[in-house]
């Protein structure tokens, strides 16, 4: 069963796919990604990335999968967990060359392998991994379900997903400051650092887009995953899902 959300594009203009318009923008803004991450959400993504690995706490995962692993944000805040192994894909070259130096500069490059890899049809083996850990990146698969059936494959028995993924806040007054701020201040400041017009107008839309909460789940539920749940974050900005095979 597909996923009936809306598609959006970075480029509306372009006659690529999705899948190539993603991989085009992250490597366009790719050295100005990190800064405006931590500088747009005022450093909080940084406890969000926290909250999000401690939900595997109780699991121990030994082998970590980061999907759409972008500069290696999360795979970094995954060692925490002391895992055996914890691997890194993306899409975008340039995204996974910024990651690696990151991983030099703080003497983790033996800890997280980085390498390139598409989130709908990932370059591991069937049930290899204890947990895979997505942040920011399932709104951003061509196809959401043939991304999460994927991740589903690669888990082994009982292991579990954990997604990060902006949500929309629903309770007055801040639906409407987070609308103001999400569809005003960040593109404009986004368009100004990263000096692509269009990476920081698709990032409201899609998220505008995207199921999240009970309709997420049902996703989840859809590519077989069992024992789903959703905890918000930052009242409503942000969503953790879990997920068991």
């Amino acid at each position: 069963m597909d996923s009936l959300h809306k598609e959006v594009l970075p480029y509306e203009n372009s006659d690529l796919g999705k899948k190539k318009q993603v991989a085009l923008m992250f490597n366009k803004i790719a050295k100005h990604y990190d800064f405006l991450n931590h500088f747009l959400s005022l450093g909080i993504d940084n406890i969000w990335r926290r909250k999000t690995i401690n939900k595997l706490k109780p699991f121990q995962p030994k082998t970590i999968l980061d999907v759409a692993t972008g500069t290696g944000d999360l795979a970094i805040a995954a060692l925490k967990l002391n895992p055996d192994k914890i691997v890194g894909v993306d899409i975008s070259e340039e995204m996974l060359a910024v990651g690696k130096q990151k991983m030099i500069k703080k003497g983790l490059s033996d800890r997280i392998e980085l390498k390139k890899g598409d989130g709908e049809e990932l370059p591991v083996e069937d049930g290899s991994f204890d947990a895979v850990t997505v942040a920011f990146g399932v709104r951003n698969f061509e196809n959401l379900q043939k991304g999460l059936k994927d991740i589903y494959r690669v888990l082994n028995q009982n292991g579990r997903v954990v997604i990060l993924e902006f949500s929309k806040p629903t309770a007055f007054p801040l639906k409407q400051i987070y609308n103001f701020y999400f569809l005003n201040v960040l593109p404009t400041i986004g368009k100004l650092v990263s000096k692509d017009n269009k990476a920081y107008a698709y990032l409201p839309e899609s998220v505008r887009q995207f199921p999240f909460g009970n309709d997420f789940i049902k996703e989840l539920k859809n590519a077989g995953f069992k024992n789903c749940s959703c905890q918000t974050l930052t009242f409503g900005i942000c969503s953790i899902y879990l997920g068991e095979k």
